[in-house]
């Protein structure tokens, strides 16, 4: 944000003449510390931020809010700031119940909605066969919405699901092991994750004590490209894993801007001591503690450090968060009705920002075009990603295909012919089905209480004849 923001600021095409502030909050994946951050700023904060040594022309009001990054708090904040049609612009909140206009009519976003997402998964499931999968979500908007919208599509493509289960962080460890149960006594082979990182985690703990490798995981972009998850798989729990992630995206100059943290530093911003002792697992002598940890002298060297923070992994959910802010700028560049200088005097409303936040339509400096349909969604597209592991024991997030809502239905789904690496580390695709196709001269009969996946094969009577492979319904010769 920071970073987007300061190019702006220097910029004599965009804005000319104009410095924009700003504000950064630290939620903690808190949604009420979220809507107390939406109230403070809706009421008028003035503790802005500026990159700029000229004299503000005009209050520091706070116009448009870049975040938050969880569906759960975004739904949270917009119900709050809505009335006041303040602008939430979100980088990674893709539950697709926020793109509900009468409910959240102030909410946007640079990531796709989750009604693309879960058909798109669903079709990949239903790609490789795989018609009897298990079902692990997160208990909040994210998962329950998510998942919703998974199960309705898989059904429609001829998928049944042996279980469906959710949890939440706080939730009891009698709770995870029911969970653990269900999952050992299931007779699927594919479990579709729909789950938020901090869920990953806690469910791939509580795999790894039992050791419960060999099913295939099928991920959502929250946890698929997540670096330090993959890290914590010392028992190769979800090696081969597949799913959907944000495409790939590079911003010039952004990934020197975040090595070159000295600005933060010397500007004595807290952000910086915080960041600085968590990568270094040092102590800043003015934060010491009783414990006793190395002292941090501020002039680490940050490029020997490896993690999803110096290798840019995450430079895609970075691109969403420049976006929005440029988003914004833009608005407030029509606004003012700037060309070689803007007219600093023209009133600027939140309901005036929003309306032409939702209008803009433009290219980044990389080429990518910017802007949302009537709900406030960007288009959706979404590369493949396969896990695969290399001797090393680092994963390899490899891209393997895309998945793009825009083209029509038969060419969404596009893999590429590239290598699979699938669970336990198997170059054959794994088979997860209740039963298989029943052959010539059988009948399908469904089992009492199971889903329409699951049946017995049983023969043809005399005079009756089924010869098509998987058939339900008799040819009759006479």
């Amino acid at each position: 944000m920071r970073f987007a923001i300061e190019e702006i600021n220097n910029s004599t095409d965009l804005l000319p003449g104009i410095s924009l502030g700003y504000n950064i909050y630290d939620t903690c994946s808190s949604i009420v510390r979220s809507i107390k951050v939406a109230l403070a700023l809706t009421n008028g904060n003035k503790n802005v931020s500026i990159t700029s040594n000229k004299p503000c022309t005009r209050p520091g009001e706070v116009l448009a809010i870049v975040g938050e990054n969880s569906s759960s708090s975004s739904t949270a904040v917009t119900t709050v700031i809505g009335p006041f049609h303040m602008p939430l612009i979100s980088h990674f909140a893709t539950c697709a119940c926020l793109s509900d206009k009468s409910k959240y009519p102030s909410f946007l976003r640079t990531i796709p909605s989750d009604y693309y997402q879960s058909r798109a998964l669903a079709h990949l499931v239903k790609h490789f066969g795989w018609t009897w999968v298990g079902a692990v979500r997160t208990n909040d908007d994210y998962g329950n919405n998510g998942m919703a919208t998974f199960t309705e599509t898989a059904e429609q493509l001829g998928i049944c699901l042996e279980y469906s289960v959710s949890f939440f962080r706080t939730d009891s460890s009698e709770k995870l092991q029911k969970i653990i149960d269900i999952i050992k006594a299931s007779t699927s082979k594919v479990i579709v994750g729909f789950l938020t990182p901090r869920e990953m985690e806690i469910i791939l703990h509580e795999l790894s004590l039992y050791n419960l490798t060999g099913y295939q995981w099928v991920g959502s972009e929250s946890w698929i490209f997540d670096s330090q998850i993959a890290a914590m798989d010392k028992n190769h729990i979800l090696d081969g894993a597949i799913g959907l992630f944000i495409p790939k995206a590079h911003v010039s100059g952004l990934k020197e801007f975040m090595l070159d943290v000295k600005p933060f530093n010397s500007s004595n911003n807290g952000l910086f001591t915080e960041f600085w002792e968590a990568l270094f697992n040092c102590k800043f002598k003015k934060s010491q503690s009783k414990e006793s940890q190395t002292e941090c002298s501020g002039h680490e060297d940050l490029t020997a450090v490896e993690n999803s923070f110096t290798d840019m992994s995450l430079m895609p959910i970075f691109n969403n968060i420049y976006k929005g802010v440029y988003a914004v700028a833009h608005a407030l560049h029509n606004i003012l009705g700037c060309n070689k200088t803007c007219n600093s005097s023209v009133p600027l409303e939140p309901f005036t920002i929003l309306r032409h936040i939702q209008k803009i339509h433009f290219q980044t400096k990389e080429g990518e075009e910017v802007y949302f349909n009537e709900n406030g969604d960007p288009a959706a597209k979404y590369e493949i990603i396969n896990w695969q592991p290399r001797n090393s024991g680092i994963v390899d997030f490899v891209s393997v295909g895309l998945y793009d809502s825009s083209l029509h239905q038969v060419k969404q789904l596009n893999l590429q012919n590239k290598t699979f690496i699938w669970a336990q580390s198997s170059k054959l695709v794994p088979v997860s089905v209740c039963n298989e196709k029943c052959p010539p001269g059988t009948r399908k009969v469904l089992q009492k209480g199971k889903p329409v996946c699951c049946y017995d094969c049983i023969r043809c009577a005399e005079g009756e004849m089924s010869n098509i492979t998987g058939y339900k319904v008799f040819i009759i010769h006479f």
